[in-house]
C-alpha cells in the first residue's frame, strides 16, 4: 500500500502522511509507504493516484488546495467531486508568519510599516498554488492592503532556505515546518494564523491579536478514487481514524502543533463541501490564480 503525498518531504502533509503510514502498516501488518508526489498545488499527486489501479492500495493526502484549486486553475485534469472519494480527515495546523532573523522588524505591525514604506512589493513564498501558505498569504494582504507577490517553489525545504536567507520576505509556513528553524534561531516568527496561540511558541500572538483581523489553519485528509469498492473505502476510513486516535499519533501531531481531526468519509465529505464553498469566495476576493 502507497500514501501518495500531494506535496514534498519535509513539511506537514509529509509528516502526517508518515505517521498514518506507521500507524496503518502495524494494524495492517503490511508495508504502507509515502510517496512524495508535489506540484500543480497537488494536481500531480492526485492524477497519479487516479492513474492506479483502484484496488485502495493507493491513498491520496490532499489539503485545502483540493477543495480550492478548482477555482484556481483554467481546467483541472480530473473531476474532484466525482473522481474521488473522501476517506477521513486527519488533523488541522494553523501558520506562522515568519521572516528572516535579520530583517529589522520585531512585530507584525513593523512588518507592516516597512512593506509601506518600501515602495514596492513584498514577496511572500509557498509550496503552490492553494496551499494554506498560498491562502494565508493572499487572505494577509487582503486585509492589510499590502501590495505582495507570491513566489511558489515546489519543496519547503527551498522555501524555508531563501526565507532565512531574505531571498524571500515571508512565508506562512505551516507551523511543524517552521517550528524547529524558529527555535533554532533560524527563523524569526511574528504571528501564528490560528484563532489561539500555539502550544510550542506561547510568546507568539495570532494575527487577531497583532492587529489583523485574520484567522487561518491548514487541513488535511485522505481521499481514493471513486471506483476503489465502498467495503474497501470503509475498511480504510475506520483504520485511518483509529491511526488518528491512537495515543502515540494524536501525541505527535499535538507536537508538531496540530490538532487532530478524525472524520470520517461522510463527515470529511461534507467539510470539503463547505470549505469548497468558503474557498471559492476567497478565491474571488483575492484574486488569487494559478501562478
Amino acid at each position: 500500500m502507497r500514501i501518495v503525498v500531494a506535496f514534498g518531504a519535509g513539511g506537514a502533509a509529509d509528516l502526517l502522511g508518515r505517521l498514518v503510514a506507521e500507524r496503518l502498516s502495524t494494524a495492517l501488518r503490511q508495508s504502507v509507504v509515502v510517496e512524495n508526489r508535489a506540484g500543480a498545488g497537488g494536481n500531480i499527486g492526485t492524477t497519479a493516484v487516479l492513474q492506479a489501479e483502484p484496488d485502495g492500495h493507493t491513498i491520496l493526502l490532499h489539503s485545502q488546495g483540493f477543495a480550492a484549486n478548482r477555482f484556481l486553475f483554467d481546467r483541472l485534469p480530473f473531476d474532484p467531486d466525482k473522481d474521488l472519494a473522501p476517506v477521513a480527515m486527519i488533523a488541522e495546523m494553523p501558520n506562522l508568519m515568519v521572516v528572516s532573523p535579520s530583517m529589522p522588524v520585531s512585530d507584525v505591525a513593523g512588518f507592516i510599516a516597512m512593506a509601506k514604506a518600501r515602495g514596492q512589493p513584498v514577496t511572500y513564498g509557498s509550496i503552490g498554488v492553494g496551499t494554506s501558505m498560498h491562502i494565508a498569504g493572499a487572505l494577509f494582504a487582503k486585509a492589510t492592503g499590502l501590495d505582495m507577490t507570491h513566489v511558489p517553489y515546489r519543496e519547503t525545504a527551498a522555501v524555508n532556505s531563501d526565507v532565512m536567507a531574505g531571498r524571500v520576505d515571508v512565508v506562512f509556513q505551516t507551523y511543524s515546518a517552521a517550528l524547529g528553524m524558529v527555535q533554532g534561531g533560524r527563523m524569526k516568527p511574528l504571528a501564528v494564523t490560528g484563532g489561539e496561540r500555539a502550544p510550542g511558541t506561547p510568546d507568539v500572538p495570532t494575527l487577531r491579536e497583532a492587529g489583523v483581523d485574520l484567522a487561518t489553519v491548514a487541513w488535511w485528509g485522505l481521499l481514493v478514487p471513486s471506483a476503489v469498492p465502498a467495503v474497501r473505502r470503509e475498511k480504510l476510513q475506520a483504520e485511518v481514524i483509529a491511526a488518528v486516535q491512537d495515543p502515540v499519533v494524536s501525541r505527535r501531531i499535538g507536537e508538531a502543533g496540530g490538532v487532530p481531526r478524525p472524520l470520517d468519509g461522510a463527515a470529511f465529505g461534507s467539510f470539503i463541501a463547505s470549505e469548497t464553498q468558503r474557498l471559492g469566495t476567497v478565491v474571488g476576493n483575492t484574486g488569487m490564480r494559478a501562478d
